[in-house]
């Protein structure tokens, strides 16, 4: 399903999808300058608030199957008091669930009833080892804390049982150096996995955004340079000698994650045809990238899965448009032009 070739695949997706990212809340708890949140202000924002328990269910249960559940989107999910309870009901429908969060406020209670609910990842961000830069990327003054509640959470829970736990570094100029101390930190913190994934960009990789503290020249964008190359090169021998998997979302290798794919990369998009992107307000987006690589908001909503059943929204009009994008030569007006492809399902 998941390779289904160009010339196989339509405008119409006969079978729901079995897979589904579910935002649980809009807020957040810091000030990632790659986040919308932080440097789209120009871009119209949902209503606030945390998922209730209500419209959680008036979502899933539209589903006849659900394989996979993935519980983040723009916002903070350890922020919603309802995340085990989210966690529980999914894992008793038969799904694998996970989510990413920034770990500040992964305490003992918080990761205890996660692990009791049967979350089976747990994945983190991070973005750079030291703390001046740690608050300069993200916005808030916590990577000490972070660390801890790691180490604590590991140790707790990270035996045979537990969830996975994996740490994700979006790549940018400012904390490319930094990697390969992010891959020994992993090590010391006991986690085996680390993921890298380049920093998603409106526009032609020239600007990020307007009225913001993250430069253009942040952004790696297409084929890397000799001295980044190398840095990866260095970490993936790295990671070896300290038996870390080091990879890149999507499931491919770091290098192929940071480059160009050819002339139409969206092309090998399969997210229109297998999954589904829902906001905390119901809203259906094309995938959890969407939000950060446009400035036209509008442009990109689906449906609403609070107004409207998933079976009329997974093949309304504009779900049939952006197929049509994908399939084609040139997808604009929709975002997926700047899309690296390869990103983390």
């Amino acid at each position: 399903m998941f390779n289904l070739p160009l010339h196989s695949r339509s405008q119409l997706a006969h079978d729901l999808p079995t897979q589904v990212y579910i935002e649980v809340t809009n807020y957040c708890n810091s000030l990632c300058v790659s986040c919308p949140l932080t440097y789209n202000h120009f871009l119209p924002q949902e209503p606030k608030h945390h998922l209730t328990w209500d419209n959680f269910h008036r979502i899933v249960d539209q589903f006849p199957r659900l394989d996979r559940v993935v519980l983040h989107g723009i916002g903070e999910p350890l922020l919603n008091k309802e995340l085990p309870r989210f966690v529980s009901h999914l894992k008793e429908s038969g799904a694998k669930v996970l989510f990413n969060t920034n770990a500040i406020l992964l305490d003992q209670k918080r990761g205890d009833a996660l692990v009791e609910a049967g979350l089976d990842e747990l994945r983190v961000s991070l973005d750079a080892v030291t703390p001046e830069l740690y608050a300069q990327l993200r916005g808030v003054d916590q990577l000490p804390k972070v660390i801890q509640n790691l180490k604590a959470f590991v140790k707790r829970h990270g035996g045979l049982g537990g969830p996975k736990a994996s740490l994700w570094w979006v790549a940018m100029q400012a904390n490319l150096p930094q990697l390969p101390d992010f891959v020994r930190l992993a090590a010391r913190i006991g986690i085996s996995e680390v993921y890298l994934q380049r920093l998603v960009y409106f526009g032609g990789g020239e600007q990020l955004a307007d009225n913001t503290t993250m430069k253009a020249e942040q952004s790696i964008y297409a084929t890397l340079e000799e001295q980044q190359s190398r840095l990866i090169d260095e970490c993936e021998e790295l990671a070896v000698e300290l038996g870390l998997d080091f990879r890149a979302s999507g499931a491919t290798t770091p290098h192929e994650s940071v480059e160009a794919k050819g002339p139409h990369p969206w092309q090998g998009c399969m997210r229109p045809w297998v999954l589904m992107y829902i906001t905390v307000n119901g809203t259906a987006l094309p995938c959890c990238l969407s939000p950060f690589a446009t400035q036209d908001y509008d442009q990109i909503i689906l449906g609403n899965m609070l107004e409207h059943p998933v079976t009329d929204v997974w093949n309304g009009e504009k779900y049939q448009e952006l197929r049509l994008a994908v399939l084609g030569e040139s997808p604009d007006p929709w975002p997926c032009q700047h899309c690296g492809v390869k990103w983390s399902l």
